[in-house]
């Protein structure tokens, strides 16, 4: 597709049928999420941004914000399996992966299957566990497997773990090592709902469970051809070079003294893409990757001890790059 040296080139052309499918099953699930979680719209596409994209999902907020009700909302509107893990100090790594266990019958080891081996995976105040039982994640989130006694055992697809968090400063709580929290592929925080979404909350849910009328508005094979079309959306080059700039930016910043990874020039680029999709487009623009550089590089960086003391947040240093940072010109 031609295009001028830092520049993107819109398509004009009308977008084809598998994109609009995308648009039209990102519809549905917004509105089936959106019937639960009141006044959040920002957090409920940042969800849908990840199950589009392949990506896992990091739900950092206080606790009775609606974080689990989020991810138990999401998982209730695709038919397919969905497990929910509650981590607890005394969480084992075998209670998520799965143990081996002898049959006296057969005389034989047999594999039984842990709170991994779901679709999707609700993981419920993940920082509670200790850091070896967090870290039985990894491997599962990043290769769609795990092994135990040296044999591989493949994980459903699609695969997508929803984790929820309190802050690390709340009694009780353990912080994701950094190598875990790289494989989620954005963070959203909840917040307090309006005065309006609150009142609307207790007139709708306060004498009945939302999620006991909720109906499947796709399944798990919805979601792999969605994934499919969402991969084949065209990002430009200069595109991609922008993409590498904003990550890049934050391996240099003096507020921050951990930047984020070649992973996240990854993940940002798959998020943008799900995004273009979600609006109807088969093409991606600068505006999908700056708009969910926050949410893809947030939960990646650390602060600097000098912007820390500062009380300067993530989110502050992140909107000065992206407002630093020159994006493509369209044409």
């Amino acid at each position: 597709m031609p295009g001028e040296p830092g520049r993107v080139t819109d398509v004009t052309n009308s977008p084809s049928a598998d994109v609009l499918a995308v648009t039209r099953l990102a519809d549905r699930l917004r509105a089936s999420v959106g019937s639960v979680i009141e006044g959040k719209p920002s957090a409920v596409d940042m969800a849908l941004v990840a199950l589009l994209a392949g990506g896992h999902l990091l739900i950092e907020d206080v606790p009775g914000v609606g974080k689990t009700m989020l991810a138990r909302t999401l998982a209730r509107s695709i038919d397919c399996s969905v497990r929910r893990i509650q981590f607890t100090a005394d969480l084992l790594p075998s209670d998520i992966t799965g143990v081996s266990v002898f049959n006296p019958q057969s005389r034989e080891f047999e594999f039984k299957p842990g709170g991994v081996f779901a679709t999707i995976v609700i993981g419920d105040e993940i920082n509670r566990a200790s850091p070896k039982t967090q870290s039985a994640l990894l491997e599962a989130m990043e290769e769609g497997r795990v092994s135990v006694d040296g044999i591989t055992h493949d994980l459903p697809t699609p695969f997508m773990v929803f984790a929820t968090q309190n802050p690390i400063e709340m009694q009780g709580t353990y912080p994701l090592p950094e190598a875990q929290r790289d494989r989620f592929m954005a963070s959203v925080s909840m917040g307090y709902p309006s005065r309006e979404a609150e009142v609307a909350m207790l007139e709708h849910h306060g004498a009945a469970n939302p999620l006991d009328s909720l109906s499947p508005v796709t399944d798990a094979a919805g979601i792999l051809e969605a994934r499919r079309q969402v991969a084949r959306v065209y990002v430009h080059d200069a595109l991609k070079e922008y993409i590498v700039r904003l990550v890049a930016a934050t391996r240099t910043s003096d507020a921050l003294r951990l930047g984020a990874s070649p992973r996240a020039s990854l993940q940002l680029l798959r998020a943008t893409r799900a995004r273009a999709a979600m609006n109807g487009r088969g093409y991606a623009i600068p505006e999908d990757a700056s708009t969910l550089t926050g949410a893809v590089l947030g939960h990646r960086v650390l602060l600097s001890h000098r912007a820390h003391s500062a009380r300067t947040s993530t989110a502050e240093v992140l909107a000065r790059i992206v407002a630093t940072v020159p994006a493509p010109q369209r044409t």
